[in-house]
């Protein structure tokens, strides 16, 4: 599911300002009258190799500066990301209630009728480590367009299949096309805002993808009972179509060593007054590398991290389990819902809005949580430090990893069928809140914690939790007939009880423990 990136990489700093259009542009002792674009640049201070040279910067307050953009604009481009990321994590459960018109078109039983949510999820966690590095050299609005883009042409060949073998492959490379996107999009939120600034929008942000799994099967229930299973499809296609077009509108360029290679090669374009000689600085980063070898290189990062740092390793661990449980959800609810108290594949899809709304009660919170994160960011300033502490997201996940285990014990011990239906939809509300809120702090810690490796370490939380989603489904039947929905239940509550230690031994105990890490801030 959804990938965050949320770190921004540092913008070009302004030591030395040549003023530039439209402040106007020259080089130091000469004029000259050619409308360039707004940046700044800098003299290059390595004069053996380099003499001659001025760097392209931002100047203050320039509009092409994504962090200087409108509040309105950079709330469009959030809404545009968090829409597009609920699209590719919605079409990822939305076969949850097409099983049996899958099983019957193509003559396989239910167990590999899963595999396409499955296999979907599995691609959604490989993704991010293959495709992530391409930002750096292309950016983020062309990844996005082509990722994106793939994926719907990807969808063409899933909803018109003929046999097994061609839906279930195409179900994966759709899943692989789309993580592109979700591998990058929390990098374009944070591009947008200052750190300070960044807890709300990324919240919001955070919690489209796993809003977006949760309504699949809503859906899906609405589109099956109501016409065939190869409508899920069509749909999906249709609307992936329209979200591109979205993106393709409303997600300009946000990386700001991107922006500014662009107005470097539009100086050069200009050749007067020795415009030649401008250049951004991510030029010569990107200039000695190829995209294998950042490929390659972050793959290896990736493991490395889940080797060497156990924090990290708890942390994936923690969040892989959760979406296991969700995913898990969509085998269980049926078993409960449809089992023991009758319901249609419509009101099995209804079912799942207890999750939902428990996940928008707790994005209300976040105010709340804001709050409190930025009187610890004040304390910690005026004690003469930077800023807070990453132990200060943890309190959040404290909160979060409890409901969790609420929502589960509640859930498991009113699945009875004596048992009013109503009242497990209700005990899924905590169980939503607390996912919900877990994931903010498990996101928000890794990136402020792993800062100098944030994107690798994004990559490795995505591919164990992706590992855990796809694998959770595939045995929730097997584990439901042999435990029975009590014990089943009751069992995955006990495992994320296992997880409540983790934020408060790390709020107590982080900083000791980053100091010892590798790559910990």
């Amino acid at each position: 599911m959804s990938d965050l990136e949320a770190q921004r990489p540092p913008q070009e700093a302004d030591a030395k300002t040549l003023s530039v259009s439209p402040v106007g542009s020259q080089k130091e002792g000469k004029s000259s009258s050619e409308d360039l674009p707004s940046a700044g640049a800098e003299k290059d201070g390595d004069t053996s190799d380099q003499d001659g040279k001025y760097r392209v910067s931002f100047t203050e307050g320039d509009p092409t500066n994504p962090l200087n953009f409108s509040k309105a604009r950079k709330w469009a481009i959030v809404g545009v990301c968090a829409a597009a990321a609920f699209n590719v994590t919605c079409a990822s459960s939305m076969t949850a209630s097409a099983y049996e018109g899958i099983s019957q078109a193509f003559g396989v039983g239910r167990e590999v009728a899963i595999l396409s949510i499955s296999l979907f999820v599995a691609g959604l966690g490989l993704g991010p480590s293959l495709l992530g590095p391409l930002s750096e050299f292309f950016g983020r609005r062309i990844v996005y367009l082509v990722s994106f883009g793939a994926f719907v042409l990807l969808g063409f060949p899933v909803a018109w299949a003929n046999n097994i073998a061609v839906f279930l492959i195409f179900r994966f490379l759709s899943g692989f096309a789309g993580s592109g996107f979700l591998s990058i999009s929390g990098g374009t939120v944070s591009d947008l805002f200052e750190p300070h600034e960044l807890f709300l929008p990324m919240s919001i942000y955070t919690c489209s993808p796993f809003i977006g799994p949760v309504a699949g099967p809503l859906i899906s229930g609405f589109i099956n009972e109501n016409t065939t299973w190869r409508w899920t499809f069509w749909t999906i296609l249709i609307w992936s179509a329209v979200t591109w077009v979205l993106l393709l509108f409303f997600a300009p360029e946000t990386f700001a060593p991107i922006i500014l290679c662009k107005t470097a090669r539009q100086y050069r374009s200009e050749k007067k007054d020795g415009s030649d000689q401008w250049y951004a600085q991510h030029e010569r980063v990107v200039a000695g590398k190829s995209i294998s070898q950042s490929i390659l290189g972050n793959c290896t990062k990736v493991f490395k991290l889940l080797s060497l740092e156990p924090m990290l390793l708890a942390l994936c661990i923690w969040s892989a389990l959760l979406l296991g449980v969700l995913y898990l959800c969509f085998e269980a609810f049926p078993i409960i819902f449809a089992g023991k108290h009758n319901f249609t594949l419509q009101q099995t899809g209804l079912s799942f809005l207890g999750i939902g709304v428990g996940m928008v009660f707790g994005i209300m919170t976040m105010p709340i949580w804001a709050k409190k994160y930025d009187e610890a960011r004040r304390t910690a300033i005026e004690r003469g430090e930077k800023g807070a502490p990453p132990e200060a997201r943890l309190p959040i996940g404290m909160a979060g990893a409890i409901l969790t285990v609420i929502g589960l014990l509640w859930l498991a011990f009113t699945t009875y069928k004596s048992v009013h239906w109503i009242v497990p939809i209700i005990a899924s509300i905590p169980f939503g809140a607390g996912i919900i809120l877990s994931y903010i702090a498990i996101f928000t810690f890794t990136v402020d914690a792993f800062r100098p490796v944030a994107a690798s370490a994004m990559s490795a939380n995505s591919l164990v939790r992706s590992c855990f989603a796809a694998a959770f489904p595939l045995f929730a039947d097997f584990l439901y007939a042999d435990l029975g929905t009590v014990g089943a239940t009751g069992l995955l509550a006990g495992l994320a009880a296992l997880m409540i230690p983790i934020p408060i031994l790390f709020y107590k105990y982080g900083p000791a423990l980053r100091a010892r890490g590798r790559f910990a801030a």
